[in-house]
């Protein structure tokens, strides 16, 4: 389905997860001051915290969470307390993110303060050695959203993430159609971002989001219509958008997928290998 090359292991150490959890903190910080933007009568909080960062846009917004933290560097009770305070302001349910990667003190702070593992999401990686030609199922075309075009593709990404892969372990949490729609919309007005919408015989099938950040191509989801599944719409997004980040001159794509899921299974057959993974830590709010 490609012409990269597919089976050269990509060697996930401390700096390379360190690069990769820049780049989120980048996507998610970006993310929650577009949705700052767009409401400005609602809060939001943006919180540096050692190599991570603590971020709320809302109580039903993907971005409400903590990222990126212990690469590089130890969590003090100190820094958790800011963390804590600041959420606890808008009465936010604490969630930490944290890479098997990063420092073990991390964890064992916040096991320490009762916070609870409910889940993990798996981070795979793919090395862009060359400028791929992007390969098309039949009757797919795979074109860039414009201005013009958004809605449609909106519309196609939110009601195909209505109907979520069911294979793997089901996700942690779950968030009704119009966060997604906010949520979408704060995605597509970070730095480096473009849209992609799939055509099957014609008809809008398939969306996806592709970010660019320094040298690292983020896949930020994708999701088929039910309609159109099983017929090439998921892996020919995934193609395109490789030879775009490729010839944008990125090394390394990364997507971020539940464990054991069918997004898992389709980026492993082009070749992504398991980076790292996340445990994801929660103390509800008091």
């Amino acid at each position: 389905m490609s012409d990269i090359h597919p089976h050269r292991a990509v060697f996930a150490g401390i700096d390379l997860a360190a690069r990769v959890e820049r780049a989120e903190r980048a996507l998610i910080e970006e993310s929650v001051l577009a949705a700052g933007r767009r409401d400005p009568a609602h809060p939001v909080v943006l919180l540096p915290v050692g190599s991570g960062l603590a971020a709320w846009a809302g109580a039903d917004s993907p971005f409400s969470k903590v990222v990126g933290l212990g690469m590089g560097s130890g969590l003090g009770h100190a820094e958790l307390d800011l963390v804590e305070d600041a959420l606890a302001g808008v009465g936010a349910t604490v969630q930490f993110e944290i890479s098997t990667l990063a420092d073990p003190e991390v964890a064992e702070r916040l096991t320490e303060r009762g916070y609870r593992l409910i889940g993990f999401e798996n981070v795979l990686g793919l090395e862009l050695r060359s400028t791929p030609r992007a390969r098309l199922a039949p009757g797919v075309r795979v074109e860039t959203v414009g201005p013009d075009d958004f809605e449609v593709w909106l519309e196609v990404d939110v009601e195909a993430a209505g109907t979520p892969d069911t294979q793997g372990i089901a996700a942690h949490e779950t968030f009704p159609r119009q966060a997604l729609e906010r949520a979408q919309r704060d995605l597509a007005a970070t730095t480096g971002f473009s849209a992609t919408i799939a055509f099957l015989d014609g008809s809008p099938a398939g969306s996806a989001g592709l970010r660019l950040d320094g040298g690292i191509a983020q896949l930020c989801g994708a999701a088929t219509l039910p309609a159109f599944r099983r017929r090439g719409v998921q892996a020919s997004l995934l193609s395109a958008r490789l030879a775009v980040a490729a010839g944008a001159g990125c090394d390394l794509a990364v997507v971020t997928v539940q464990p054991g899921s069918t997004s898992q299974q389709n980026v492993q057959k082009f070749g992504f290998q398991l980076l790292y993974t996340r445990a994801i830590l929660v103390r509800p709010a008091t």
